[in-house]
């Protein structure tokens, strides 16, 4: 008799049935570490946004920026903290840029071209509880509907 070489099927089966254990324990993993990355993404975008208009704000207070006797002396749109101010205090009325460009909401993928377009703004004359958008930028939060690992929804950070 001659020796046959190759696999059999009950072999191949086995090395099937392993490779396809070893991916179901893979996959997820792979999903919670690009969910992580997003979140992160998130928070340093809100972080950088959020400095940004304390930024303005401060600018504003310290009389550096024009405003009107009502107004609360936040940015009128996200944009204004990329395309600057002309500073009041500066000779040669100098723009103060607050962002070199707008993030855009990692957990809100589905809106497509403009950044601000991406985020849920919150004017100062509405509430923490019901964010709604007015004459000024706040607060942004995210748009996303989903909650984060740690079980607080997305536009709750």
């Amino acid at each position: 008799m001659k020796s046959r070489r190759g696999f059999t099927l009950i072999e191949m089966m086995v090395t099937l049935a392993i490779v396809g254990v070893l991916a179901s324990l893979v996959v997820p993993l792979a999903q919670l570490g690009v969910q992580r990355s997003r979140e992160q993404e998130l928070r340093t975008a809100l972080r950088e946004i959020r400095q940004a208009i304390d930024a303005y704000k401060r600018a504003a207070e310290e009389g550096r920026l024009p405003r009107d006797a009502n107004a609360s002396g936040y940015p009128a749109s996200l944009q204004v903290l990329v395309d600057g101010v002309a500073d009041a205090k500066h000779p040669q009325r100098q723009k103060l840029r607050f962002l070199r460009r707008l993030p855009s909401d990692p957990m809100n993928p589905w809106v497509a071209g403009d950044p601000a377009h991406s985020w849920g703004l919150r004017s100062y004359a509405s509430e923490a509880a019901d964010p709604k958008e007015g004459s000024d930028v706040y607060d942004v939060y995210s748009r996303s509907p989903q909650a984060g690992l740690n079980g607080v929804p997305y536009r709750l950070w």
